[in-house]
């Protein structure tokens, strides 16, 4: 199993309106993605972070294999949801890709 897990900042110029609106349409669309994409395992997007985090949303995927993350990043669909709900209000992004042996 290899884990792929992304976490972003927002940018600081939306309103709390704004910042949940968007954390809340990139949860439902990366979640979404589930079924619709081969090796994708499992995928969480974590939009509720705790007073003591300093990023605002997370994004926990697992792949059967590298392939299948290779497929994933390669996607349309994948591409498509994140061009239109993450990329453009996103100003940092952090990446981990590990493999899982449980």
């Amino acid at each position: 199993m290899i884990n792929h897990i992304i976490i972003w900042n927002l940018d600081k110029n939306l309103s709390a309106e704004e910042k949940q609106k968007v954390k809340s349409e990139a949860k439902e669309k990366l979640e979404g993605l589930y079924g619709k994409i081969d090796g994708l395992t499992k995928i969480k997007v974590e939009i509720n972070p705790l007073e003591s985090s300093n990023a605002d949303m997370l994004l926990f995927t697992q792949f059967t294999d590298g392939e299948a993350l290779k497929a994933y990043q390669e996607s349309p669909l994948h591409n498509a949801v994140a061009d239109k709900y993450v990329r453009p209000y996103a100003v940092s992004r952090a990446c981990l890709d590990y493999i899982c042996e449980e």
